[in-house]
C-alpha cells in the first residue's frame, strides 16, 4: 500500500506547513460550522480530525502511562515498558520521573504520536481498585508531585501529557454510570489536589474526564468542574478530552467546556444533530467557536513542536531498537526497577551471594512487565525473573527451578511450539465475511499472521471494512515438547470452538459465563484438555464467530469491541506442582519465591475481589517456607496484597510490574548490587475490612459515598490507630540509616501566601556498612488546637529529596523548601483555602506512622487563598 501524508499537500509533494503560523482566530472565522463541528471529535479512534482546505492537519494520540503503545490493539507495535507508576513513586525520585516522561515522549514520537495519554493520578482510594497500579499513590502530595516531574520531562521532549482521570474514577466498578459523592473538603484536598499541585507546576497540555458522574453530574459535562475550576480558577489553557466513549451529552458538555470528544467519529457530536441545537438555540456558535479554538491552538501548538512527526508520511510505526536506544532505556527501566523495589522484610537472608537456591514459583519464568487495559502493551524485549537471578547470578550461587502452583488467570499464550502453516514463528489469521442473508463467505476476506495468540479485533474488523458479522479461524502447527495432558482455554466476545486436528477440544459456543477479557466484553475463558505425544505434529484452531449466542449478555458501550484469545500449557496438577517447590525447597540452601499477580488480575474495567494472591498461591509460600525458613518472596504487583505466610518468610521483596527489565532489577536488589531505596507509596493493610473506604468502594444502586471523607490511606490508619501490615513509607536497606538536627526557618514577618515559604532540613548519616541511596520525607504537623475546630491529620506529607550514593559513615543534609500547599486546608464555609493560626512542626517520617524530631514554627496571621 502506497504511503499517505497526515496532511493535506501543499504545491507538488510538499506537505501544507501553513497552519503552523496562521492566526488560530483568524481560521475559526473561515470555518464552515460542519468543519467546526467535526474539530469537535475524534477522526478516529486515535487522531484528530483535519480539515485539508485550511491545512489544518489531524494528530495522533497514544495510550500510556508505562509505554507508548500505539494505534494497535491486536498487532501492537513493540515498545520500551517502563515499570509501573507504584513502582515509580516507590523510588520518591522526582528525577527518574522526570527521565521516564523524556522516555516517554522519544517512544511516543516512534509511533507517530504527539500526546501521551497519561499520567493517571486517580488517588489509590482502595488498593483493590483494578486501576490502582497505574496510579502514583494514596497520597495526594506525592502523586501530585510525582506527576509534575513525569509531565515536565514528557512535555520537555515536545509531547502533550493528558493528566487524567479528572476527576473521581478510583474505581471500575459500573465506572461509566456510578456517581462519586465526594463533600468539597476532601474533593479539594485529596482528589483534586494532585492536578492542582501538577497544574501549578507542570502545566499538562491537556486534561481528561473520567467516565463516572461528580456529585450528581458527568465529569465530562460538569461547568463547574472544567469551566469554573479549571479555565477559571486554576488558569488552565490546554485541551479537556474525554476519555474514550466518555461523552454522554451534546449540548451539556459543549456548553460545560468539553472540547473534544474521543474516540471519533463523533457519536454525539455528529454534524446534524449538532446544528439541530444550534438551531434551537441549546447550544451558541460562540461557545463552538471557543471549543474549537481550544482544539486549534492545542494542535497547533504540538505541531509546531514536532513538524517531522505531524507532517510525516503516514507509514508503520516505528520501534526504538537501535544499539544506543535500546541501551539507554535499558539502564532506565532497569534503574527504575531496582530503586522503586520495597524491601519489606529481611531477617539477614538478603543480598542472596552463595549457595544452592531453588527459584520457585509461577512468575518466575513469566515475562509479567505490566498491568492491563490501557496500560497492558507489547514489550519490545522481555527479562523474566528467572533470566535476571540466572544471568547476574554470583559465580558462588547455583541455581534450580520448579514452577510451584498456578497463578495466572488464563492459559499460558501459544509459545514457540505453536507455527504458522510454513513453519514460520506465530500462526495463521483468516477472516471469513457473513453475508447479509447470514450466508459465509468461502473465500478469506482477509489473511494475516501475528505472533501474539491474545487479539483485540478493531484493525482487521477495520481491513475487511467493517462487516456485521463474520468469522475469524486462528490456525497453527502444533509440535508438543512433551508428552501427556495439555489444557487449551479460550476467552472470546462472540462464539467458537477450539479444535486440535478435527476433535472439539473446547466448546465456547453455549453456557456461557460473562468475564473480565477485552475490558470487560469477552467470556469466562473456557478449558478442555487433549493428550499429545512429544515429537508429532497436530493442528490446532480457533474458529470464533463474531455473533453472540442469544443467551449471553448484552455489550453495552458504544464501541463493539471484539476479541480472541488463545492458550496451551501442560497439564499440571498443584498438588504435584506444591510437592515438587516443597522437595526443591528442602534440597536447597535458599529459596526464592517469585509469585504475585499479573495484567489478567490488575487492569482496567474491573477491582480486586479481595487482597489475597490468587488460587493456591498463598497455601504454596508457606509449604515452601514450612520446608524451608530461609525463603524470600519476590512478590509482583502494583498495589497492596495479603500475606498470611509473613511470619514463615525471611524476606521480602516488593518488586511491583517493572517494565522491560524486571528481572534484571529483581536480580539487582536480591543480590546486592543495588542496595533497595524503594519505599511504599500506600498503606499495606492486614485485612480488607482495615481499607478506609472497605464499606463504600463500590457503586451501590450507582452511587459511591465517599464517607471516609480525608481520611484516606495513612491518614485514616493514625486517625484510627490501626496497624497496618507495612505503613506508608516503609522500606528497608542492607545498611541502616539515621536522622539527626531537623531545624527550620521559618519567613519573618506575614508574607502573603503566594510569597510564604519554609525551608526545612536534616542531617542524614549512614550509620550501617554499605553506600546506598535514601529518601527522606518531610510531613508537616498543624497546631494541636486550632481556630476553626476541624480536625486534620496528625501529619501529612509535604516534601521528599532522595539522596545518592552515601557512603559508609557519611553525612548529608537533605533540604526542602515547603510553601502555603503544606499548611492550608479547605475551608467549606469560606470556600477558600486557608491556614490554621498557631503552632506547626515539621517532622521526618521513617514511615508515615513514626516520626523523627519536631521542629516548630509559628503561623501568626491569617492566610487565604484560591486558585493555584
Amino acid at each position: 500500500m502506497a504511503a499517505t501524508d497526515r496532511s493535506p499537500r501543499g504545491h507538488g509533494n510538499a506537505p501544507d506547513r501553513s497552519f503552523l503560523t496562521a492566526s488560530v482566530p483568524q481560521l475559526v472565522k473561515q470555518l464552515t460550522l460542519d468543519e467546526k463541528i467535526l474539530l469537535l471529535a475524534g477522526k478516529n479512534i486515535w487522531e484528530t480530525a483535519e480539515v485539508p482546505r485550511l491545512g489544518i492537519p489531524s494528530v495522533k494520540v497514544t495510550d500510556g502511562p508505562n509505554g507508548a503503545r500505539g494505534a494497535q490493539f491486536g498487532k501492537q507495535t513493540s515498545a520500551t515498558a517502563l515499570p509501573n507508576a507504584t513502582c515509580l513513586a516507590a523510588t520518591f525520585s522526582s528525577p527518574l520521573a522526570e527521565a521516564a516522561g523524556h522516555l516517554l515522549a522519544a517512544e511516543s514520537k516512534a509511533r507517530g504520536a504527539v500526546c501521551l495519554l497519561a499520567p493517571t493520578v486517580n488517588i489509590q482510594r482502595t488498593p483493590l481498585g483494578g486501576r490502582a497500579f497505574e496510579s502514583f499513590s494514596e497520597d495526594p502530595t506525592l502523586s501530585g508531585l510525582m506527576a509534575a516531574s513525569y509531565i515536565t520531562g514528557l512535555q520537555a521532549g515536545g509531547v502533550s501529557a493528558t493528566i487524567k482521570h479528572f476527576i473521581g474514577n478510583d474505581q471500575e466498578h459500573e465506572r461509566n454510570g456510578s456517581n462519586s459523592i465526594i463533600a468539597p473538603r476532601p474533593l479539594r484536598e485529596i482528589y483534586l489536589r494532585p492536578f492542582q499541585i501538577a497544574q501549578r507546576l507542570a502545566r499538562p497540555g491537556a486534561y481528561m474526564t473520567s467516565y463516572n458522574r461528580v456529585n450528581g453530574i458527568h465529569a465530562s459535562e460538569d461547568p463547574w468542574l472544567l469551566r469554573e475550576l479549571l479555565r477559571n480558577e486554576w488558569g488552565f489553557d490546554g485541551l479537556i478530552m474525554s476519555d474514550w466513549c466518555g461523552t454522554y451529552s451534546v449540548s451539556e458538555s459543549i456548553n460545560a467546556g468539553l472540547d473534544l470528544e474521543m474516540p471519533g467519529p463523533g457519536l454525539w457530536r455528529a454534524p446534524a444533530l449538532v446544528r439541530h441545537l444550534v438551531g434551537a438555540n441549546k447550544i451558541d456558535e460562540r461557545t463552538i467557536d471557543r471549543r474549537v479554538a481550544e482544539v486549534l491552538g492545542w494542535v497547533q501548538k504540538y505541531a509546531k513542536l514536532n513538524p517531522e512527526v505531524v507532517y510525516a508520511a503516514k507509514g508503520p510505526e516505528k520501534v526504538r531498537d537501535s544499539a544506543e536506544d535500546r541501551a539507554n532505556d535499558a539502564a532506565l527501566v532497569r534503574d527504575i526497577g531496582a530503586q522503586g523495589a520495597v524491601l519489606l522484610k529481611n531477617d539477614g537472608i538478603l543480598p542472596i551471594s552463595s549457595g544452592k537456591v531453588a527459584v520457585i514459583g509461577p512468575n518466575a519464568k513469566s515475562a509479567v512487565t505490566t498491568g492491563g487495559g490501557s496500560a497492558k502493551l507489547r514489550s519490545l524485549w522481555a527479562v523474566t525473573p528467572w533470566d535476571g537471578l540466572e544471568g547476574n547470578k554470583p559465580d558462588a550461587v547455583e541455581l534450580s527451578y520448579a514452577f510451584g502452583c498456578h497463578g495466572a488467570k488464563f492459559v499460558r499464550l501459544l509459545d514457540e511450539q505453536f507455527t504458522a502453516e510454513d513453519g514460520e514463528h506465530g500462526f495463521d489469521l483468516k477472516f471469513y465475511v457473513r453475508g447479509r442473508d447470514g450466508e459465509l463467505a468461502t473465500e478469506p476476506g482477509l489473511v494475516d499472521r501475528w505472533d501474539v495468540s491474545d487479539l483485540l479485533l478493531g484493525e482487521f474488523q477495520e481491513a475487511l471494512g467493517r462487516p456485521a458479522q463474520w468469522v475469524a479461524e486462528l490456525s497453527a502447527t502444533f509440535t508438543p515438547h512433551q508428552s501427556g495432558e495439555y489444557e487449551f482455554g479460550t476467552t472470546i466476545t462472540g462464539s467458537g470452538k477450539v479444535y486440535v486436528d478435527d476433535t472439539v477440544v473446547v466448546d465456547a459456543s453455549k453456557d456461557q459465563e460473562p468475564g473480565t477479557s477485552f475490558f470487560y466484553a469477552g467470556i469466562a475463558e473456557k478449558r478442555g484438555t487433549f493428550k499429545v505425544e512429544r515429537g508429532r505434529t497436530y493442528t490446532v484452531r480457533l474458529v470464533h464467530d463474531s455473533r453472540r449466542p442469544v443467551d449471553a449478555g448484552k455489550q453495552t458501550q458504544p464501541l463493539q469491541i471484539h476479541g480472541i484469545r488463545l492458550g496451551a500449557q501442560p497439564l499440571i496438577s498443584d498438588d504435584d506442582a506444591i510437592a515438587e517447590a516443597v522437595a526443591a525447597a528442602r534440597a536447597a540452601d535458599k529459596v526464592v519465591i517469585v509469585a504475585g499477580l499479573n495484567s489478567d488480575w490488575e487492569s482496567e474495567s474491573y477491582d480486586r475481589p479481595d487482597l489475597s494472591l490468587r488460587y493456591r498461591t498463598d497455601e504454596m509460600i508457606s509449604a515452601v517456607a514450612a520446608a524451608n525458613p530461609n525463603t524470600v518472596v519476590v512478590l509482583q504487583a502494583g498495589s497492596a496484597v495479603g500475606m498470611p505466610w509473613l511470619d514463615s518468610v525471611a524476606g521480602v521483596v516488593l518488586a511491583w510490574y517493572g517494565g522491560n527489565e524486571t528481572g534484571n532489577a529483581i536480580a539487582d536488589v536480591v543480590y546486592g548490587r543495588a542496595n533497595p531505596s524503594g519505599r511504599l507509596p500506600l498503606s499495606f493493610p492486614r485485612r480488607e475490612v482495615d481499607i478506609a473506604a472497605a464499606l463504600n468502594a463500590k457503586s451501590a444502586r450507582t452511587d459511591i459515598h465517599y464517607e471516609e471523607g480525608i481520611w484516606v490511606g495513612y491518614k485514616h490508619f493514625n486517625a484510627r490507630r490501626i496497624a497496618p501490615l507495612f505503613p506508608f513509607g516503609h522500606g528497608l536497606s542492607y545498611t541502616t540509616w539515621a536522622y539527626a538536627d531537623l531545624e527550620v526557618a521559618p519567613p519573618r514577618g506575614e508574607p502573603s501566601p503566594d510569597e510564604w515559604r519554609l525551608e526545612a532540613r536534616v542531617t542524614v548519616t549512614n550509620t550501617g556498612k554499605v553506600a546506598g541511596a535514601h529518601s527522606v520525607h518531610f510531613y508537616t504537623a498543624p497546631p494541636a488546637e486550632t481556630a476553626t475546630s476541624l480536625l486534620h491529620p496528625e501529619h501529612a506529607l509535604q516534601a521528599f529529596v532522595k539522596l545518592h550514593d552515601v557512603q559508609p559513615g557519611e553525612s548529608r543534609v537533605a533540604a526542602v523548601v515547603l510553601d502555603k500547599y503544606a499548611v492550608s486546608h479547605w475551608d467549606e464555609r469560606w470556600k477558600t483555602w486557608r491556614v490554621e493560626q498557631g503552632t506547626w512542626a515539621v517532622r521526618v517520617g521513617v514511615d508515615a506512622q513514626t516520626m523523627y524530631g519536631r521542629a516548630e514554627f509559628e503561623v501568626g496571621h491569617d492566610m487565604e487563598w484560591t486558585g493555584l
